[in-house]
């Protein structure tokens, strides 16, 4: 059976090599290599379906170190998700926290209202927009952001042990391309995707 050769350049540019799909004349692919100089390496291409499953089992399994991190401080993930955005842009609408996280406008409402009773956030009315309701963080909310941080440090640190400071920026670069793909698929305006958002999380 004749192949043919089709080549394409790998797309992180800081590594010299190029990326040999071999076709059959059929035109399905079955197979590939990297070419390092003058060493060959044969990769199986259902290397793109391991890595989504790769994602999806490295999210799983940091979600469940993170909320045993989180346990002894007495607060679940998804109000440290919220505590950890707001330290980064305090003052956000309780619209942008739902999309953030990818809650329903009403999980959210939940969720803020038991944080708002625990003191660790407020909200107050938005100056230029009466109907939009901003969350901050208060002092007691920022000096718990500052305890739960050194709890979820500590286990980054044993989760990235093995990983050199180099992969992981080759890693976040990657990952951050493939979710910026992901947002221009989705689209700017999801609102209408409301009712596909999740609700359990807001525990």
């Amino acid at each position: 059976m004749t192949r043919q050769a089709q080549r394409k350049n790998v797309v992180d540019p800081g590594l010299d090599q190029e990326l040999l799909l071999a076709k059959s004349d059929t035109g399905a692919i079955s197979k590939g290599v990297y070419l390092f100089g003058k060493k060959n390496m044969t990769i199986d291409l259902n290397a793109r379906l391991r890595f989504g499953f790769l994602i999806h089992d490295v999210s799983r399994l940091r979600r469940i170190v993170i909320d045993r991190a989180l346990k002894p401080v007495g607060i679940t993930r998804s109000q440290w998700w919220v505590l950890a955005f707001l330290s980064r842009r305090d003052g956000m609408t309780q619209t942008a926290l739902a999309q953030d996280l990818d809650l329903t406008k009403v999980a959210i409402g939940g969720l803020i209202d038991r944080m708002e009773t625990a003191g660790f956030v407020e909200r107050r009315a938005d100056s230029s927009d009466g109907r939009a309701r901003r969350v901050f963080l208060t002092k007691a909310g920022v000096k718990f952001v500052t305890t739960i941080r050194e709890n979820v440090d500590r286990m980054e640190a044993e989760i990235l042990a093995r990983v050199s400071e180099l992969d992981i920026q080759r890693a976040a670069k990657t990952l951050l391309s493939i979710k910026e793909t992901l947002i221009d698929i989705i689209g700017a305006d999801d609102d209408s995707d409301d009712g596909e958002k999740n609700d359990n999380l807001a525990e």
